[in-house]
């Protein structure tokens, strides 16, 4: 991995990021900590747990284990977030650690070890790790929201039925190289 397709990586990030705030934008505050079951999470307590882990992970991380002294990782799934500004702010905070933290490696970072509960990492597993894991909390969130929007729910990607004029549309235009989170990050605003 280089300093290159670090950026492509950050852009993966911001994509799955965009994708938990079109879902938060379409519910009602009250959705936000509905549960299916007492043993299943709401979109809140998902938010807390992606805000401790992103905390716990990025603080520091090339010089201290990922899993911090101070984290309670079973805390994260007590019903902490009463209110969708709490949850936004977590959710920002975690998600400023984790592309602050990023956006600061330089090439001889890149060489480094990292660890996590004290397994040693590449740089690049350390945030592959992580790449798998946010993106299926995130997907967790997406399908709650979904489930609670119902007919109001605004498809996040391509809508059913419309492939074929997804692509008709991408294959009149010239090959370019391009990152595919490109066309989301830059038109985020009106998914």
């Amino acid at each position: 991995m280089n300093l290159e397709d670090i950026k492509g990586v950050i852009k993966q990030f911001e994509y799955y990021k965009m994708l938990g705030e079109k879902t938060f934008s379409q519910l009602d505050e009250e959705n936000l900590f509905w549960k299916y079951n007492e043993d299943s999470n709401s979109i809140a307590t998902i938010v807390n747990h992606l805000y401790g882990n992103m905390l716990s992970r990025w603080t520091d991380f090339l010089n201290t284990d990922g899993e911090k002294s101070w984290r309670n990782r079973d805390q994260e799934f007590d019903e902490d977030i009463t209110t969708k500004d709490t949850l936004l702010s977590k959710w920002n905070d975690g998600w400023d650690c984790l592309l602050n933290a990023l956006n600061a490696l330089n090439e001889a970072d890149l060489d480094k070890i990292v660890y996590i509960r004290n397994e040693g990492h590449t740089i690049t597993d350390a945030i592959n790790r992580q790449l798998a894991h946010y993106p299926y909390h995130i997907g967790q969130i997406v399908f709650l929201g979904k489930m609670l929007a119902n007919n109001k729910w605004q498809s996040l990607s391509i809508p059913k039925g419309n492939s074929q004029k997804y692509n008709d549309q991408k294959f009149s235009k010239e090959k370019e190289k391009i990152h595919f989170t490109d066309e989301f990050l830059k038109n985020k605003n009106n998914l």
